[in-house]
């Protein structure tokens, strides 16, 4: 497969984030993408239905990952998610050593969102300061600005 642009992934990860909704759970979702473009995992919030407090997509993305793929494969793809991933999540992806995190909206824009709700007391620690402080050189992209109001729009009306 032909490795497609970051929005096309984005937009399959917002898919994914919105199956999470409508499943009940929080409205996130990641991908693994390879170095030649094939999504290898997709991975909805699971917090909620699977009562657990480590049940985010991205680092539940990143155990699945980490069980089934070598740290020299992982360090190879692609984690693409609908939101910056938090603290947890940065770290989950650090020890999975997956090499790269593209994402479609800040954690501060998401911070915008959810307000002080109770069932996700976001951080204001952008993954790149997280990812600054450990021994890997992962690479970050995002926000990407053609898919941020589409993540945004998954999350009208949740956190009410």
């Amino acid at each position: 497969m032909e490795y497609k642009n970051h929005e096309f992934y984005l937009r399959r990860a917002i898919e994914v984030s919105k199956m999470a909704r409508e499943g009940g759970n929080t409205p996130f979702g990641a991908l693994l993408v390879d170095a030649d473009g094939n999504i290898l995992m997709e991975q909805e919030n699971v917090e909620i239905t699977e009562h657990r407090c480590t049940g985010h997509a991205e680092a539940a993305l990143a155990e699945r990952a980490s069980k089934e793929y070598s740290k020299e494969f992982l360090w190879t793809c692609t984690l693409y998610t609908t939101a910056e991933p938090c603290a947890m999540c940065a770290g989950a992806i650090y020890w999975a050593n997956i090499g790269r995190v593209v994402y479609g909206m800040t954690e501060r824009r998401l911070l915008e969102l959810t307000g002080s709700h109770d069932q996700n007391p976001t951080f204001d620690l952008p993954c790149r300061d997280v990812f600054s402080k450990g021994q890997k050189d992962i690479v970050v992209v995002g926000p990407i600005a053609a898919v941020e109001e589409e993540a945004a729009k998954v999350h009208e009306g949740y956190w009410d």
